[in-house]
């Protein structure tokens, strides 16, 4: 039988506060920032009940000391790489055949996705649900490391983060499916080797994504879904609300489609940020008697 990990790796310290803060107007720079802390743990509680293992990646609080330096072009550099190699150690002692993965940002994918690209040498594919492309390096003007995941996995990054992966993915495999970011991204994809698939021909069909696979000649596959990937008019529970994203319906089937068709191995929610939650807890935690 297979065996199927449910990791949950409640990461947030791969965003940069200062930038995510204005976006997220009705929180506190802290209660953004770590808002990907409570959102996994939502997706925990709120995803369908598994005989899967699980386990969880035990991330730092810690908003104000060494943790959240940023290091080598990175924020919070101490941290990012810690985790990384505390969620290596757990995978590798559960040895998973499968994993799902509930973040957290979106370099929770990078930790279960080299190691299932070592797992199954060579015939593993990425379908890279997100709206914009992950492919930052250190050092390039943004210091959040979410933005950086999908660089890392092609093997391209900070030394001491890449020593760690064991495997690494070639970008000729990996397809960026609901793309709708700046125009540098666009070179940005183009100059990796990414292949890009639009949010409209996923909302018609899954055709698109399923021809990328067949052509990769790869029997396995990695999803990773950054729910900023959709539409914010259709479902809004991410930091960003870029327009004409894919529909709830569409990214539904599009999965469902490939693990019909191909074999299923890695799979991550990433980047939940639930607003009225937080403001939830925040009121909870204002309250007497509750505390006591």
């Amino acid at each position: 039988m297979n065996k199927t990990l449910r990791l949950t790796f409640p990461q947030w310290q791969g965003a940069d506060p200062a930038i995510m803060q204005p976006l997220v107007p009705e929180l506190s720079q802290q209660d953004a920032a770590q808002g990907y802390f409570i959102g996994s743990q939502l997706l925990e509680w709120l995803a369908p009940a598994s005989k899967a293992a699980k386990a969880t990646v035990p991330v730092s609080l810690d908003y104000t000391g060494e943790q959240v330096a940023t290091q080598q072009g990175i924020y919070a550099y101490p941290a990012v790489t810690a985790q990384l190699q505390a969620a290596l150690d757990i995978i590798k002692q559960h040895q998973p055949d499968r994993i799902v993965t509930l973040g957290g940002e979106c370099s929770v994918s990078v930790a279960p996705f080299s190691y299932l690209a070592d797992k199954y040498q060579g015939d593993v594919a990425v379908v890279w649900i997100d709206a914009h492309p992950d492919l930052t390096l250190p050092n390039e003007g943004y210091v959040g490391y979410h933005a950086m995941a999908l660089s890392a996995l092609a093997g391209k990054g900070d030394e001491q983060i890449i020593g760690k992966l064991p495997a690494f993915i070639e970008p000729k495999n990996a397809a960026i499916v609901g793309f709708r970011s700046y125009p540098a991204d666009v070179e940005r994809v183009e100059k990796f080797g990414v292949t890009k698939i639009s949010s409209a021909s996923v909302n018609a069909k899954s055709d698109d994504v399923l021809a990328f696979l067949q052509a990769t000649g790869k029997r396995k596959v990695l999803i990773h879904l950054d729910l900023d990937a959709l539409d914010p008019a259709d479902l809004r529970t991410a930091v960003a609300a870029d327009p004409d994203g894919i529909k709830v319906a569409a990214v539904s089937r599009l999965i469902g489609d490939i693990a019909q068709a191909y074999d299923l191995v890695g799979l991550t929610i990433a980047e939940p940020m639930p607003r009225e939650v937080i403001k939830l807890r925040n009121l909870l935690h204002s309250l007497p008697l509750l505390g006591e």
